[in-house]
């Protein structure tokens, strides 16, 4: 199946790609994919490390989450459109209370906050990062590996 996105993906590249280079922005379309996934993989681990944090006291918030929102950028160099990041934002949703008096944390009623992060979403997030990087990682290679050939071809 990820054979198939793969080359499904060139195919969306070579699309995109208006005037220039298909091949060469199929490779540089691809890269961008992959740093965007790279750049979620490290917001993904943020909050995995940090779903723990409590605040210090019962009126400090802990970590919040972190979402990251991506768009898509129309590149004039490569008459292509690129993922790139753009912007990094917390997650409104509510803080989790666990009933635990005796934290330092806890408030009158004894309830702590803690992140609102649930680690089974981070891991299908992280998940799903990376399959979404190994699908442009192949996209990268068919390009390539395509670019080959047609210089073979050329001698």
């Amino acid at each position: 199946m990820l054979k198939f996105f793969a080359v499904f993906n060139i195919l969306a590249i070579a699309s995109y790609a208006g005037e220039g280079d298909s091949l060469s922005s199929a490779v540089a379309i691809s890269v961008a994919g992959m740093r965007a996934q790279n750049e979620r993989l490290k917001i993904i681990t943020q909050n995995i490390a940090n779903s723990e944090v409590t605040g210090a006291n019962p009126n400090e918030d802990p970590y919040r989450r972190k979402q990251i929102i991506f768009k898509n950028v129309y590149d004039d160099n490569l008459k292509a459109v690129t993922v790139k990041v753009d912007r990094i934002t917390p997650d409104k949703s509510d803080f989790i209370l666990k009933y635990e008096p005796n934290h330092p944390a806890a408030d009158a009623n004894g309830y702590v906050k803690y992140p609102n992060i649930n680690n089974v979403i981070e891991s299908v997030d992280a998940k799903e990062a990376q399959r979404t990087f190994e699908a442009n990682l192949s996209a990268m290679e068919i390009a390539r590996a395509n670019q080959s050939k047609i210089i073979d071809l050329m001698r």
